[in-house]
């Protein structure tokens, strides 16, 4: 037996991976999508999603690219997983995500390419957008005035491309780099930590879809989990995976406080005082007895 099955799941409900059937929609995220969604409905050039580590943003970047209906928009996610890339690979990979066939090497020669193609998609009666995620590591003038030459492809009715950035709020800082790139910006959005009460529906919500009969964790659990995460999802799941687990070896049917306090002491993610304090204001009295489990572990050995 596994903690899936001692818990009942069907599959793993915290898995850090970015899952699409997992995604919750909280109240913020659905503003964001909702912003993001008109800025590239109305072809406003560019419009950037910004948020801290953790807070879910590959996610949202994923989720929007599933909601553009393929018969409205010529679409491509771009994931930049380093820093060194340069302005001539940036144009030609997002060349072929586009459908450019065999992009041409001469930068010039390229660009004709391109221009060829989303003129194309315009014609299709489609819009053609880029998504591109971890953006923070574009970090040179060179590049982010290669997306402002792109933004300026355009036919006299609109504008024929429109990119949307998630990433770091180093993102602002790089735009910097290009000042009339800054200026093109249509739309800022910044995803902020889950509240206690989003935390705690996030929770369930990921359970639910993992196929549990109930929630496992008390309310004290659900509190202390918000409190160490910071209402930070990834942090949110690393927790909860690790938390049901523990219980799962100690035989405990619901997981409480002293469990998820234990595991993020050992991850390092101890609260700030006023969120340990507001957590413990409203904690109930733990429902296991400590000294049974460490007993329990001791004859496992």
């Amino acid at each position: 037996m596994n903690y899936l099955e001692f818990y009942e799941l069907s599959q793993e409900p915290f898995s850090n991976a970015p899952v699409s059937r997992f995604y919750y929609s909280s109240a913020q995220h659905a503003q964001a999508l909702m912003r993001l969604t008109h800025a590239v409905s109305g072809m406003k050039g560019l419009a950037v999603l910004v948020g801290d580590i953790g807070a879910g943003k590959t996610t949202l970047a994923r989720r929007m690219l599933d909601s553009l209906p393929e018969e409205e928009y010529e679409a491509a996610l771009m994931v930049i997983i380093h820093s060194g890339i340069t302005a001539g690979w940036l144009l030609k990979r997002i060349a072929l995500q586009l459908g450019v066939e065999n992009p041409a090497e001469e930068k010039l020669a390229l660009l004709s390419q391109l221009y060829q193609r989303l003129v194309k998609i315009y014609e299709q009666g489609k819009k053609a957008v880029v998504l591109i995620d971890e953006a923070q590591m574009l970090a040179t003038r060179e590049i982010m005035e290669e997306f402002r030459g792109l933004l300026n492809l355009e036919v006299p009715e609109r504008k024929l491309l429109s990119f949307v950035f998630f990433g770091l709020p180093e993102i602002e800082d790089n735009l910097k780099l290009d000042p009339p790139l800054a200026q093109r910006v249509s739309l800022k959005y910044r995803l902020e930590p889950l509240s206690p009460e989003a935390t705690e529906a996030y929770v369930r919500h990921r359970l639910r879809l993992a196929g549990a009969p109930r929630v496992p964790f008390t309310a004290a659990a659900l509190a202390r989990i918000h409190a160490h995460s910071r209402g930070t999802p990834r942090l949110i799941n690393t927790i909860c995976d690790n938390a049901l687990f523990e219980g799962f070896v100690a035989r405990a049917r619901d997981v409480d406080d002293k469990f998820v306090d234990r595991i993020a002491r050992d991850l390092g993610l101890e609260p700030p005082p006023e969120a340990a304090r507001a957590a413990r204001a409203g904690e109930r009295s733990s429902r296991i007895d400590l000294s049974e489990i460490d007993r329990y572990l001791d004859s496992l050995k």
